[in-house]
């Protein structure tokens, strides 16, 4: 590390630079570009150019005997006792006290050794990692297994089997170490609590019951009127829960309160509506409908009738699943069991920041790449294989979120812990539910909306999609709220503060200076360890200092074995976050889907064979009639149905966006009220957009395949890889810079249709088909040994590999080109001329020619 950064610096005058700093395991280094990259497309080429010079200044560090390939974790890990280290490493220590790995092998800077620690400690014992065992043909463990169902028969052959990691303890009181519960995706216990599963907030239906009441105002405080212009109406439903030490009130998960009935009681203001699909009269409709929506025109309904219209918020989930009640109750997998933090930290990952114009921009970006951060982590999944054995999954996040869960058994919603009234030195007194690690995907969207001031939407959205449970500190939250920080915000940082700091250095308690210094605020923030983590700009210590904005980190990735592959990945999400924000579009579905998405992401090969909720309609729909009422079509649909001349109601902007058909001649548009002015073609949906107006169909999402999120569904939706291509033709790409990108959209096609197969899939294939593979989920020494040179080839371009990166050719990376030469002009004496003349001239093609 040390010569790394050395070297860094006595090259400093080159283009390119990487920067180096430690990971957790001893093994592991962090690698990043010495300098960021610019909003320019010709930044896009820099990217796997960078990448590639990081590997060479690895591999000219490297020892005889040593290798550094870019794999998602060490496949011995916790399975050789003491010879899993060089040298050898003592198993256990007052660290870890673990029965796998030895304290050794974390990075000696006082960070991990603390983390590790104080995360046993607060938990009040060893973290618990069990990942489901790979039922091979000679599994032992699988052997007169009593009751056991074989996953395929279980789940049905569109479903896939789903970890519920973070979840386990019910089935560790039952079955010990050596067991897990496992579920189906696609079935109606995957979003119930009692097996584990992804839960939902409780709905509220709306209906102030007196004379010429219409709804409620909000509230920021219980009793704080709040004069905001979407204030819920009767009829709405809205998401929240019931507040423990305030009876008869509610917070909503966008921030704001409301009372359930009037001061004395008499009149009822909310009602409890079930967390299930609801009917709406003749119809049916549903946040999550596959089928279009008709807007009745016959007689008026009745007043129930009119609230039931818009109540129905979700999909209903169908119950495929063909076992019986009893053997999806007791669906147990034999285990990987592993007890300490190293197992999750010392997997590694592809992670990428984004600067954003402004705070709101940022805030935006991290809601859309929370989405997308499922759908990412199973497109690049690499870790099939954990402490010598094939597991049954096969990303890495669940591994790290309960490596790192320091939540105590009542946290847990398990009896034991502190005893009431709790420890007052912990957040929460260690006893306030927590239903997530600190290490797992987000609770709450952080985008507050912004809108005209005619649609009254600002808050809708975060009623509808924020309907999970979001611990706050209530105190933090209040003093945000008082200082003037607007209600998601608030709650998005006092979520972070129902945590403890696991990590404290001396000198920088009372030293560090608040005003001035966020240390504090880091040692939280930096401990959440989300899919998504939003990073306000750091202070600057004097003017020269570069000015860093507002960030958003995507963390979810899984490393690849190629720099290609890794740069293709990450061009992509760059590329993307550029659609959304050009063509005005949102990828917003509830975060009780998002979370079934990433338990759905660990599945094996679910790159192929799994399905994930996705919104059907990125840009809002565009009104039309069919003859019986007024039907709502995707705009993308009028382009695919040769319609895109129709005119669209459009109004007036500042001009900061070009319009895309850049064929069209017309360029009157027309306004909402009806006026004609010149403007950019943007719709008035598109331009309100993501405060769409609340209506199920325009707020839906369904279960697609990976191959019809990235190539497209239908004429409603048009797949993320051609709104790139548009995307990029829509900015005129030089052509440098296109050739490259269509070489990595179109093998990231290939892996999503399964034409490629991912890391995971490969790493398996490698494994059961190599000659020492008894088919027992067995990875021995030999296997390992072969594996990871094997990995090794692969991504300095040494050994090719048709069925991970098809016709990709890796050109060979070599530490000798790992630093510029100097066209050096210091005189070399005449023993050394010839010395070089002979050489040169031993060469086959000078005899050839001479």
């Amino acid at each position: 590390m040390d010569n790394l950064n050395a070297n860094e610096g006595i090259h400093s005058h080159e283009a390119e630079g990487c920067n180096w700093v430690p990971e957790y395991g001893a093994w592991m280094v962090e690698a990043t570009p010495a300098r960021p990259y610019t909003g320019y497309s010709t930044d896009l080429l820099r990217v796997e150019r960078n990448m590639r010079l990081r590997r060479k200044r690895i591999l000219a560090e490297l020892k005889e005997g040593e290798i550094a390939p870019t794999v998602a974790v060490f496949p011995l890990l916790g399975a050789m006792e003491d010879d899993g280290s060089v040298p050898p490493t003592p198993l256990g220590g007052p660290v870890t006290e673990s029965e796998y790995i030895g304290d050794g092998i974390i990075n000696p800077h006082p960070r991990f050794g603390a983390l590790s620690a104080n995360i046993r400690k607060r938990r009040g014992e060893k973290v618990n990692i069990r990942v489901p065992l790979f039922h091979d043909t000679h599994t032992p463990e699988y052997a007169n297994l009593p009751g056991f169902v074989p996953s395929p028969q279980c789940c049905g052959d569109e479903n896939i089997l789903l970890w519920r990691f973070g979840k386990g303890d019910l089935s560790r009181e039952k079955y010990g170490n050596g067991f897990v519960i496992v579920g189906c995706s696609n079935s109606a216990k995957e979003f119930n609590d009692n097996t584990g599963d992804p839960i939902t907030l409780q709905k509220w239906l709306v209906n102030v019951e007196c004379e010429g009441c219409k709804g409620l105002f909000y509230r920021s405080a219980p009793g704080v009127i709040v004069a905001d212009a979407d204030w819920p109406r009767n009829g709405d439903v809205v998401v929240g829960s019931e507040i423990p030490d305030v009876p008869g009130w509610i917070r909503l998960q966008n921030g704001y309160y409301l009372p359930m009935y009037s001061d004395d009681g008499s009149i009822n203001f909310l009602h409890k509506v079930s967390t299930e699909t609801h009917s709406r009269n003749k119809q049916r409709e549903t946040l999550g409908s596959e089928t279009p929506l008709f807007r009745s025109t016959t007689a008026p309904t009745t007043a129930m009738e009119e609230l039931d219209l818009k109540s129905s918020l979700e999909t209903a989930i169908k119950n495929v699943s063909i076992c019986s009640d009893e053997a999806q109750m007791f669906n147990v997998r034999p285990a990987i069991h592993m007890d300490a933090m190293a197992f999750g930290m010392g997997c590694c990952c592809l992670q990428i920041t984004f600067q954003a114009t402004d705070v709101e921009e940022s805030r935006f970006l991290f809601d859309q790449l929370a989405v997308m951060a499922p759908i990412m982590m199973a497109l690049t999944a690499s870790t099939p294989v954990l402490k010598g054995r094939l597991a049954d999954t096969d990303c890495r996040w669940g591994i790290i979120s309960e490596g790192v869960d320091d939540r105590t058994p009542a946290e847990r919603g398990r009896e034991g812990g502190p005893d009431p009234p709790g420890d007052p030195e912990m957040a929460g007194k260690g006893r306030r539910r927590l239903y997530k690690s600190r290490y797992d995907s987000i609770s709450t969207y952080l985008y507050q909306g912004a809108s005209t001031e005619d649609s009254h939407m600002k808050n809708r959205i975060l009623n509808m999609y924020n309907d999970i449970p979001v611990p706050i500190d209530e105190d933090k939250y209040r003093d945000l709220r008082e200082a003037g920080i607007d209600p998601l915000l608030s709650q998005h940082i006092a979520h972070i503060f129902v945590r403890d700091p696991l990590v404290i250095f001396d000198g920088a308690v009372e030293e560090v200076d608040d005003e001035t210094q966020t240390e504090h605020f880091e040692s939280i923030q930096s401990t959440n360890w989300q899919t998504v983590r939003w990073k306000p700009p750091p202070p600057r210590s004097g003017p020269n200092d570069p000015h860093i904005g507002w960030r958003t980190e995507f963390r979810s990735m899984e490393i690849q074995l190629t720099d290609f592959e890794n740069a293709a990945f990450t061009t992509f999400t760059t590329l993307l976050t550029r659609v959304i924000l050009t063509f005005d579009l949102n990828l917003y579905i509830p975060l009780s889907r998002v979370d079934a998405n990433m338990q759905r992401a660990h599945g094996r090969n679910a790159a192929v064979k799994g399905k994930f909720f996705f919104r059907r309609h990125m840009a809002p729909l565009e009104p039309g009639d069919d003859g019986f009422g007024e039907q709502y079509a995707s705009m993308f649909s009028r382009a695919v149905n040769g319609k895109k001349g129709e005119t669209l109601p459009t109004i007036p902007s500042e001009g900061t966006f070009n319009r895309l058909d850049t064929n069209a001649t017309d360029t009157s548009i027309e306004t909402v009220d009806g006026g004609v002015n010149g403007g950019d073609g943007v719709s008035a949906k598109r331009r309100v957009a993501p405060n769409a107006s609340g209506g199920p169909e325009e707020n839906s999402y369904e279960e697609m395949t990976m191959a019809e999120i990235m190539t497209g569904k239908g004429d409603y939706f048009p797949g993320l890889i051609p709104l790139v291509y548009a995307y990029l033709d829509h900015i005129q790409c030089d052509s440098v810079t296109m050739e490259r990108m269509t070489k990595y959209l179109d093998f990231i096609e290939k892996r999503a249709t399964g034409q490629l197969v991912t890391p995971a899939t490969w790493v398996r294939s490698f494994i059961r088909n190599h000659e020492d593979y008894k088919f027992d989920s067995v990875v021995s020494d030999s296997i390992a040994y072969d594996l990871l040179v094997a990995c090794k080839e692969i991504g300095e371009g040494q050994r090719a590999a048709p069925e991970l990166l098809g016709d990709v050719v890796i050109k060979p990376i070599l530490a000798t080109d790992a630093y510029q030469k100097k066209l050096d002009s210091k005189r070399v004496n005449n023993g050394q001329i010839l010395s070089l003349l002979e050489r040169y001239s031993a060469r086959k093609t000078f005899a050839e020619t001479h």
